[in-house]
């Protein structure tokens, strides 16, 4: 493309804007070259690590939570696309590779936690974090939102104590998640429940409410015939994300609070040893792709 088409083609698109071409002409002869580090900002992205205590690893603590919630947010943006935006089947399959190579991530990354931090150093400066925890990653909970009818995020339990016709907040009242932090006999809540729902609950609530009948899950049923590629795709990503990451996780913190029999509670004060496990979680994205034997025995994997 010569010099003058370019020329000609940026007249265009700012005329078509309703915008006088020239401004911008003469805002790019002055713009400065940009470079690597503001691009990405790295100045900011190296800055953002704030240990609460003097221990060395305690930084690599903090790196991982964020490299992770990176990885979460990569697959929140290709979620965004899939339910919002009309894709083609090989639009779709190229997706759903994307999310599994992500979820993949996730789970072989749990080695920097498991292997990359002094054991008695962690358990020190982890008394530091409470009532903060894991459990307080809204973008998980925005992940499944998008992926998912809430009813496939309420184990047998909460199930029975649904009421009839339940709403988007009764739904949410009975989430699995909310198992972590309540009392299901008294009502009480724990603090770090309690303080992750006055953050988050209202736009939780507002998303599941944006997306009714565009899940990915009901998203993939307007597919006439979905191919055997997206099916198998699916599967894949609801086992690794809801069975083999959960299991590696409840494996990581085995090593860290367990491996002692010790015995150690976790810093937002769940029962991680049922809660992290998918036996009790029962989350599933994609029920319908599943025989009902395979429902029976999710997450019976060994860890």
């Amino acid at each position: 493309m010569n010099t003058q088409k370019i020329i000609s083609d940026i007249e265009q698109k700012y005329q078509h804007l309703g915008e006088n071409p020239e401004t911008y002409l003469k805002g790019l002869l002055q713009a400065k070259p940009i470079n690597y580090w503001d691009y990405i900002q790295v100045d900011t992205l190296l800055s953002l690590q704030k240990t609460r205590t003097d221990f060395k690893d305690e930084a690599i603590f903090v790196m991982y939570h964020q490299v992770t919630e990176l990885v979460l947010k990569m697959m929140v943006h290709e979620l965004q696309q899939l339910v919002f935006d009309n894709l083609s089947e090989e639009k779709w399959i190229d997706k759903l590779n994307r999310l599994n190579r992500y979820t993949h991530m996730l789970i072989t990354s749990f080695d920097v936690m498991k292997y990359g931090m002094n054991y008695d150093d962690y358990n020190t400066f982890r008394s530091t974090l409470a009532p903060a925890s894991g459990f307080q990653s809204a973008q998980f909970r925005y992940l499944e939102i998008y992926c998912t009818r809430l009813e496939n995020l309420i184990n047998e339990e909460g199930k029975k104590r649904l009421p009839k016709n339940p709403s988007t907040s009764d739904l949410f009242e009975h989430i699995y998640w909310k198992d972590a932090g309540t009392n299901r006999q008294t009502g009480k809540k724990s603090i770090t429940l309690s303080q992750f729902e006055e953050k988050y609950l209202d736009s939780f609530i507002a998303l599941a409410n944006k997306v009714k009948g565009y899940t990915l899950e009901e998203k993939a049923k307007k597919f006439i015939n979905p191919s055997q590629e997206i099916v198998a795709k699916m599967k894949e990503f609801d086992w690794l994300y809801n069975v083999k990451w959960p299991l590696v996780h409840l494996e990581t913190a085995q090593h860290y609070l367990d491996s002692k029999g010790e015995n150690k509670a976790a810093t937002g004060g769940s029962e991680w040893k049922k809660y992290l496990h998918p036996k009790f979680q029962q989350r599933k994205f994609f029920p319908g792709l599943w025989s009902d034997e395979e429902l029976v025995q999710w997450g019976n994997e060994k860890k």
